[in-house]
């Protein structure tokens, strides 16, 4: 393979191992990624996003009970030919879209170790070649889309870079945190450390790491020997704080995201996200909002 082959980004990794327990009963037989968001489910709104910014090779970290997602991205040949039947068009591009999109793969994670372990069990598929990694519990906006600057910046550099996003002080024990020194771009910086869950106060800055990363193939080695950390898991943060550290290395880099992000990693915000993109759909927004304007008054 070419030094320009192996700095170019292909290749997208998709962790979806875990068991979604704050919405049980829900994803007691379903898995978190496919609970629907208006009327696609959510890991498709994920691999979408991926496509969108040139890559077509999927590689699906999955666990038990997973089996949906790849139903959900292969043909259905009854369904398909009853829509065909019936001359149901629009419903049946609908139907076929998802085992369109991409070259998608699946490997299992095993043992649930955490992040940077479902992040490793890629390294065969990946290869030593940079490539992009999306959760699922982040939904970006497609107007306004953070891979395509940041796979630039990786490419640009050879080094790793993650998606960053200002949240309030009081909250930065949510998420993985940056310190940060700023580059010629006032989008990107250059992350100096990282660390995962800080108190308020231990906090280096308000810069939350959100779930996009463009990861340099050094990130397998380094996970290699990553003890685990918080949570007893091997924790992809950890790693990247090495090699932000490495200054023989290529650097770990930072594109902060300032577009429409939906968190649906929990009941609250997972209906707050439904609503707000059932709100921007042509063929939904004007009667949804109509009712919404008439509901809120009533609320106490």
């Amino acid at each position: 393979m070419s030094d320009e082959a192996q700095h170019t980004v292909r290749k997208a990794v998709i962790p979806v191992a875990g068991l979604g327990t704050r919405f049980l009963p829900a994803t007691k037989a379903t898995p978190k990624e496919m609970l629907p968001v208006v009327d696609k489910p959510a890991i498709q709104y994920v691999v979408e996003e991926a496509v969108d910014a040139g890559l077509q090779d999927v590689l699906m970290i999955t666990g038990r009970n997973k089996r949906p997602l790849e139903d959900h991205f292969d043909r259905v040949d009854g369904l398909e030919d009853a829509l065909a039947k019936k001359g149901d068009e629009k419903k049946l591009a609908a139907v076929r879209h998802p085992s369109e999109l991409a070259d998608i793969h699946y490997v299992r994670q095993g043992d649930p170790k955490g992040l940077g372990h479902a992040v490793l069990k890629g390294r065969q598929h990946v290869g030593n070649e940079p490539f992009a990694v999306l959760l699922g519990d982040d939904l970006i906006d497609e107007r306004s889309p953070i891979l395509p600057k940041m796979i630039e910046v990786a490419e640009k550099t050879g080094g790793s870079v993650v998606a960053l996003m200002e949240v309030p002080r009081e909250a930065i024990h949510l998420y993985g945190c940056a310190a940060v020194e700023p580059t010629s771009d006032g989008d990107v910086v250059k992350v100096t450390d990282l660390v995962e869950k800080p108190a308020t106060e231990e906090a280096p800055s308000n810069l939350a790491i959100i779930g996009r990363y463009v990861l340099a193939p050094e990130i397998f080695d380094v996970l290699e020997t990553t003890e685990p950390g918080r949570g007893n898991e091997i924790q992809l943060t950890d790693a990247l704080q090495e090699l932000a550290g490495d200054a023989d290395g290529h650097g770990v880099y930072g594109v902060v995201f300032k577009g429409a992000r939906y968190d649906t990693g929990d009941k609250l915000d997972y209906l707050k996200a439904v609503v707000q993109i059932a709100c921007d759909r042509d063929d939904l927004g004007d009667d949804l909002k109509g009712w919404l304007r008439e509901f809120v008054p009533t609320l106490d």
